[in-house]
């Protein structure tokens, strides 16, 4: 960061000091030429003062939460320490990128070493916090001097996360007894009883922890007999989105969060999750454990519009889900005639700029679909989108 080694007073005292010189030789009044050699010293006596110090200083950076969510508040503990003769007074201030934002600034000395303020999240992505900048200047406010101190340290925002309802449960169940649900809230994988991997086997059911121990695949048996399964998949395909630059798509945004969203209400109601994008990739597997939640939300937090869509049943494989939700972006009618339910108990189609007919199209097709609006809460789109559970006739 370069700064003036001048501040706007210490530039004005030093140009007039030689303005004086000069209308000194001109009147010949050695009074003038006096007050001007004093005011081009004075700044230059500055500019040894504040420049001349060695320092160096070690700055340590505690963040309250490890991953910042957007619109998230987060406390940040920054300990300053630094060496120099005697203690300089200025203003210390953080480097903030561009995700996030705060008033990250403060008179130093305080009354403590240890420095506050408060960091929130305003944009999904990871970025760079610091360095530690301090601000000093000599007593009459004529030198200025920046320095910046300590390493950088990486933030992660992660997408908001939005409050959706349940799925009825009736409409949620696959691949065994919907009332399991209950049973397996909050428990994880380890729980299950494994067996050797047979051909046909769904990916999605490899416990990865047995296949570790034994140094063979195994799949979770109890939860392909009776557990139900959830599938989430976040078109990321370029033609989806509009991509103006590099400045954020509002709709891919809404996308994101509601991506998020929905995985880990399904976690919350008792599904095991696999988050995919439309290109095949797992983006999370999400089996009631907190490793699970963070490594998707950090998947989630660098997720952008590129590649082709591949066909949902070659993402899926041959194990039909219970929930399917598929957030795409601007479909027409013929790329929702192309959309398979893969066979899933409760198809969801939520779509941000989708044409109305494909939406329609969609319908025809089997799926619950929803417009999915960029200023809009996506809780309204997940509401229109919920497939009901029939009442039973009689």
């Amino acid at each position: 960061m370069r700064t003036r080694p001048l501040t706007t007073r210490g530039a004005a005292c030093l140009l007039l000091g030689v303005m004086l010189c000069i209308a000194a030789n001109v009147l010949a009044a050695r009074a003038l030429l006096y007050l001007g050699v004093l005011l081009v010293v004075l700044p230059l006596i500055a500019l040894l003062v504040v420049r001349a110090p060695r320092r160096r200083g070690e700055v340590w950076r505690q963040i309250s939460t490890d991953l910042l969510a957007v619109g998230e508040t987060s406390k940040v503990s920054v300990r300053f320490e630094l060496y120099a003769p005697g203690i300089p007074h200025g203003r210390w201030s953080d480097t903030l990128p561009e995700a996030v934002r705060g008033d990250a600034a403060g008179e130093y000395p305080g009354e403590t070493r240890l420095l506050h303020y408060e960091l929130e999240g305003v944009r999904r992505g990871t970025a760079t916090l610091g360095p530690l900048l301090l601000r000093t200047v000599d007593p009459f406010g004529l030198a200025q001097r920046v320095q910046s101190f300590g390493e950088t340290r990486m933030v992660t925002v992660v997408p908001q996360v939005h409050a959706l309802a349940p799925l009825p449960t009736k409409v949620g169940a696959a691949g065994g007894a919907a009332q399991t649900r209950s049973t397996r809230l909050g428990q994880g994988a380890d729980n299950l009883i494994p067996r050797p991997y047979l051909s046909g086997d769904s990916r999605r059911r490899i416990h990865w922890r047995a296949t570790a121990h034994r140094g063979s695949l195994m799949v979770r048996q109890e939860e392909e007999e009776a557990s139900p399964d959830a599938v989430v998949v976040l078109d990321r395909a370029a033609a989806r989105w509009a991509r103006p630059g590099d400045g954020v798509d509002p709709a891919f945004e809404a996308a994101v969060s509601l991506c998020a969203s929905a995985a880990l209400c399904f976690v919350q109601d008792g599904y095991s999750v696999d988050v995919f994008d439309s290109a095949g990739s797992l983006l999370g597997a999400l089996r009631g454990h907190e490793d699970d939640r963070d490594g998707l939300m950090v998947a989630l937090a660098t997720v952008t519009p590129r590649g082709e869509p591949r066909d949902l049943r070659a993402i899926i494989g041959g194990t039909p889900p219970g929930p399917l939700v598929l957030i795409t972006g601007a479909i027409g009618a013929d790329d929702a005639a192309r959309l398979s339910t893969a066979g899933a108990s409760a198809p969801m189609l939520i779509a941000a700029g989708a044409r109305p007919e494909a939406l329609v199209v969609a319908a025809g097709r089997g799926w619950h679909v929803a417009a999915l609006h960029a200023t809009a809460d996506p809780a309204d789109a997940w509401e229109a989108a919920m497939p009901r559970a029939k009442a039973p006739h009689g």
